[in-house]
């Protein structure tokens, strides 16, 4: 069977006048990140800026199973979204002030909010440490699929007793049909991590 994949852009106008309002509080070099359903409107606002002179290192559609690779001299992301989700990890990965833009709602991420997520991070790995049956999860999505990562990692414990949990979505509310299973290993979208309490397979 084949997929068509249908993007479904969001319909808001974009507001010059808040926008170069905005643009005051951005440095100069930034980089342009979209959710696909805001992509027409992210080219309005990339042109609006750019007519202030700021340069655009990069513009990029953000994905939850990927990480983004910014040239070297970007000084922030404007994140044209809604919500913190990938706004949150961006900051932690990327190390950037992140800017996040929702129709006229204009802030920028805390590091407060990167503290967050760093502590759950490191309780779901010292949970991973102390744990005697590990639960390491696969995703069968094209992008997301690293059965091969998966079966390697389970080979590697040695003092574990360790099970590969297969399957096309991965809801986290179904851990708990799992008592068993102390610490949960994701090999899937590393996003993951961001509302439960799983480690990544690269921070182990």
């Amino acid at each position: 069977m084949k997929t068509i994949y249908i993007p479904a852009y969001s319909r808001s106008k974009v507001n010059s006048s808040k926008i170069l309002e905005i643009s005051k509080n951005l440095p100069e070099n930034i980089a342009i990140a979209y959710s696909i359903q805001y992509e027409e409107i992210a080219e309005e606002i990339k042109q609006i800026i750019l007519s202030k002179k700021h340069k655009i290192t990069k513009t990029i559609q953000v994905l939850g199973c990927t990480i983004p690779v910014l040239p070297r001299e970007t000084q922030a992301v404007l994140l044209i979204g809604s919500g913190e989700f990938h706004a949150i990890s961006l900051a932690l990965e990327t190390g950037l002030p992140i800017y996040i833009l929702d129709n006229s709602n204009f802030k920028r991420i805390s590091e407060k909010d990167i503290i967050s997520l760093k502590l759950r991070q490191k309780s779901s790995y010292l949970r991973f440490l102390n744990a005697d049956n590990i639960g390491i999860l696969v995703s069968i999505k094209p992008g997301q699929q690293s059965l091969k990562k998966a079966r390697i990692f389970k080979n590697s414990l040695k003092n574990k007793n360790s099970y590969l949990f297969i399957g096309d979505t991965i809801n986290s509310k179904e851990f708990e049909n799992f008592a068993q299973i102390q610490s949960w290993v994701n090999t899937a979208c590393p996003r993951l991590d961001f509302d439960s309490s799983v480690v990544n397979l690269n921070k182990i």
